[in-house]
């Protein structure tokens, strides 16, 4: 029988008490072994960094990642992660650009805790055990690489989105079941990339309907102390307005080692430059975004900020990864 490696990384899931906060993991774990259907071979693990999802970051991920590349070497090749769901998108996607098609991974949540406010028993509503199950039993099923499960549907990592705040049905994305073309490019993380990873700056920018001079301004700040990456959301297929003013900054930005992705606000399908208003993005120094989702988009920069020294760099590789 295949053995799951099971990896506990906090989030409702393991939430007790009133109001809801994280059980701690020497606690939730052997609660967690007691219910997990008999006819799973599974081997329980908690994660190098263990706290609500909206406080995650890239460091907590690549530790995550880590773990699942020592336990790969440790024979195991079958992964069921349990995770918050303010993030588990961003970490579904960065895990699938770092460990790709290497090992069979899911990842999980719920909207409801497993356990009851004193923690001694299954919560009497709850959508954690069947997000488990199901994550288990699809992990043993589908071809290698990384998925996201929940409420009896599973998506291809990197194309997950979460759609509702509160409803079991919570996410959206490409099903396992359909034929998705998904970019990973397998890296082995190291202690230094933790450091690394802390430096990384991204900052996102849904754009509004506002004049040209007030987006001029806005930039003009920005450039004043960049981040690494500048995603602009545009309208649409990812339409952008600009002068020559606007041009001029999105040069300026790249000079100061930031790099513009331009990308749209639109929650499904991809960008698309065939309108005239957009006719300046094929001179100017910025990006197009070619991922599958926004949490994909930030996996990407990631770990082209992770692979490659300098802006240059990222510039020159966007489109080979």
């Amino acid at each position: 029988m295949k053995t799951i490696a099971l990896i506990y990384m906090g989030g409702t899931f393991g939430c007790v008490g009133d109001p809801l906060m994280p059980m701690p993991e020497h606690s939730f774990l052997p609660a967690l072994k007691k219910v997990i259907p008999t006819h799973f071979s599974i081997e329980c693990f908690a994660a190098p960094s263990i706290k609500d999802s909206s406080a995650c970051t890239a460091t907590d991920w690549l530790k995550l990642i880590q773990q699942v590349q020592q336990l790969q070497l440790d024979g195991f090749q079958h992964f069921v992660i349990i995770h918050g769901t303010d993030t588990l998108s961003y970490a579904a996607a960065t895990l699938a650009r770092f460990i790709g098609h290497s090992c069979h991974v899911v990842i999980t949540g719920s909207q409801y805790p497993l356990l009851n406010i004193d923690g001694n028993d299954i919560r009497e509503f709850t959508d954690a055990l069947s997000n488990l199950t199901l994550a288990c039993e699809q992990v043993l099923r589908l071809p290698a690489g990384v998925y996201l499960a929940f409420h009896q549907q599973i998506f291809h990592a990197q194309t997950a989105l979460k759609v509702h705040t509160t409803e079991l049905n919570a996410f959206a994305g490409v099903a396992a079941t359909q034929e998705c073309h998904t970019v990973a490019d397998y890296f082995v993380v190291q202690n230094e990339h933790f450091e690394q990873a802390t430096q990384l700056s991204v900052l996102n920018l849904m754009l509004q309907p506002i004049a040209q001079e007030q987006l001029t301004l806005q930039l003009k700040n920005i450039l004043a102390n960049p981040p690494h990456f500048l995603i602009l959301q545009g309208f649409g297929t990812g339409n952008i307005a600009v002068n020559d003013e606007i041009l001029s900054l999105f040069e300026a930005l790249y000079q100061r080692q930031c790099l513009t992705i331009v990308s749209t606000q639109v929650t499904f399908g991809q960008i698309d430059q065939r309108y005239a208003v957009s006719s300046w993005i094929h001179s100017a120094k910025v990006l197009l975004n070619d991922c599958h989702s926004h949490a994909d988009l930030y996996a990407k920069a990631l770990q082209m900020y992770l692979k490659y020294p300098t802006h240059d760099q990222w510039f020159t590789h966007w489109q080979q990864h």
